[in-house]
């Protein structure tokens, strides 16, 4: 796999408190990765890391096969979920003064900013103070202030917080073409339909430990459990019933439908395949429903931290 950052057996102690334990984690190239966990599991200890706001107590972070070093900020955007924009300055004012921390030239920065104010439409904010703002509008500043550098690794911690459905959406798209230009995301958050939407790969951290990491599909792929939800019309569904019992472990089921159908979950046994569903189905009534139920990000959150 082709990486950009490796946490070699990262640990991190504050005080008698284990933050992060022997955390391992390879982020590939031209991904967006989904650095997930509950409250308090380590998460924003690891960003910090990476961003060497703190440093490690044992283990080393790798950027491009390399150790971190000072000098590698420049190549790292981090937008936090607490906000640091200073209140009392000019929106134009501070974005210059932030990008020339990264270490852009001031003529180069005004230019770069003037394409993403008119791209995300806020022109007209250049000489408002942030105070002036809403969260999401002082929230559109913190974005393009952290993309504009354009770094090679991008870290957002809850990027859509203070952010209404169509704003969320606009960002979530910005996300995806940085990703599509070379950039790579590490993406923390709790919403897990933009997990579903964005990430391709994940790793969840509890309790300071690393507890699941790799592919979102190939992880779908080991927790689901072979069953279908299907909707069956039929004169007699007692006898259908019966006659799918003999053969399947069923259950009740919920979802909508336009159709008054028997709505079932159906699971399979591991030698049994869809086809063979079906097929039996069809046989015995008329199918308006038939979907495989494949484990969403958010199931496999809660289930993996319950089992741990």
């Amino acid at each position: 796999m082709n990486t950009i950052l490796v946490a070699d057996s990262v640990s991190k102690n504050f005080g008698t408190f284990k933050a992060l334990n022997n955390v391992s984690i390879e982020v590939p190239k031209g991904s967006i990765f989904g650095l997930l966990g509950p409250n308090g599991a380590g998460k924003t200890t690891f960003i910090r890391i990476v961003n060497q706001i703190t440093m490690p107590d044992s283990g080393q972070v790798l950027l491009d096969g390399k150790p971190l070093k000072p000098d590698d900020i420049r190549h790292i955007g981090y937008l936090p979920e607490e906000r640091g924009l200073y209140k009392s300055m000019k929106v134009g004012e501070q974005a210059l003064y932030l990008a020339q921390l990264k270490g852009m030239e001031k003529s180069e920065a005004r230019k770069r900013l003037k394409y993403w104010f008119e791209k995300l439409e806020i022109g007209d904010w250049w000489n408002k103070k942030i105070q002036e703002l809403s969260k999401g509008m002082a929230q559109k500043i913190q974005f393009i202030v952290t993309v504009l550098h354009q770094p090679k690794l991008l870290i957002f911690d809850e990027p859509f917080s203070g952010f209404d459905p169509i704003n969320a959406n606009l960002i979530k798209d910005e996300i995806l073409q940085l990703r599509a230009e070379g950039a790579t995301v590490i993406f923390s958050t709790h919403r897990m339909e933009s997990v579903e939407e964005l990430c391709d790969h994940i790793a969840l951290i509890h309790k300071s430990n690393k507890i699941l990491d790799g592919k979102l599909i190939d992880i779908k792929r080991e927790f689901k459990t072979n069953t279908f939800e299907v909707g069956l019309v039929t004169p007699d569904e007692v006898k259908l019933k019966q006659a799918l019992q003999e053969k399947f472990e069923i259950s009740p089921a919920e979802f909508k439908s336009l159709n008054d159908d028997l709505k079932l979950n159906i699971k399979l046994q591991p030698n049994e395949t869809s086809n063979d569903l079906l097929s039996f189905l069809t046989q015995q009534a008329e199918v308006n429903h038939f979907n495989e139920l494949v484990p969403t990000a958010n199931d496999i959150f809660i289930q993996t931290v319950k089992n741990n």
